[in-house]
């Protein structure tokens, strides 16, 4: 039996995953997490085979999740199952290691076959993702190429990014990550910088635009 964790902040969206999952006989969904750092805590104490996870989650995103599992060291086969198709966001979750890309509005078999795929060690992507990929091929950039400035921001940055976004002032953002006001004021400055914004409006647009946050609220 294949154990699922299923990371998705919206409660009706994540009951319809989990009704589909458990239709199959040789799956089954053992937890649920409402944003991603519950996911990351659900994976520690679990440990299942195969975490389905969202991109856009409060707290910690689907591809920070990701690489906060990766960091931690544990062995959850992660699946993206997102409405977000740019090139720059899957190149990101395949280069921090996930085992699959499902966009949400493809056939719902394709999530079965995606965990399926995960526990035998192999990557599934939905067709429509890997015409993206043959695309960025012959254009002539690789997978783990960088393709702007948000890909090169590390991981605490991208978390400070996502916080300073969803409406946090400085001061929350140091007591939810445990850090001093002051080196996140250092971090605000570093990612206007690297991002090339003048204000906390243009962090926000980069963070809409790179699927850490959503209007669609």
């Amino acid at each position: 039996m294949i154990r699922v964790i299923i990371a998705e902040d919206h409660h009706l969206v994540r009951q319809g995953i989990r009704a589909l999952i458990e239709k199959a006989p040789d799956i089954e969904v053992i937890a649920e997490a409402a944003d991603g750092q519950e996911a990351v805590e659900r994976c520690e104490q679990l440990q299942p085979d195969v975490l389905v996870v969202d991109i856009v989650m409060p707290r910690l995103n689907g591809l920070q999740t990701i690489e906060r599992l990766r960091v931690n060291k544990v062995s959850a086969r992660p699946i993206i199952l997102s409405m977000h198709s740019d090139e720059a966001m899957v190149r990101q979750a395949l280069t921090l290691g996930a085992k699959g890309y499902v966009l949400k509005q493809a056939v719902a078999e394709e999530l079965l076959l995606a965990i399926r795929a995960a526990m035998r060690g192999e990557v599934y992507l939905s067709p429509a993702i890997s015409s993206i990929l043959i695309e960025a091929a012959l254009q002539g950039r690789g997978v783990g190429e960088p393709v702007n400035a948000f890909e090169q921001l590390s991981l605490r940055e991208r978390e400070v990014l996502q916080l300073l976004a969803e409406g946090y002032t400085n001061g929350e953002v140091a007591k939810t990550l445990f850090l001093s006001e002051k080196t996140i004021e250092k971090h605000r400055a570093a990612l206007m910088e690297k991002l090339n914004v003048r204000n906390l409006a243009g962090l926000v647009k980069v963070a809409i635009k790179h699927g850490l946050i959503s209007l669609n609220e």
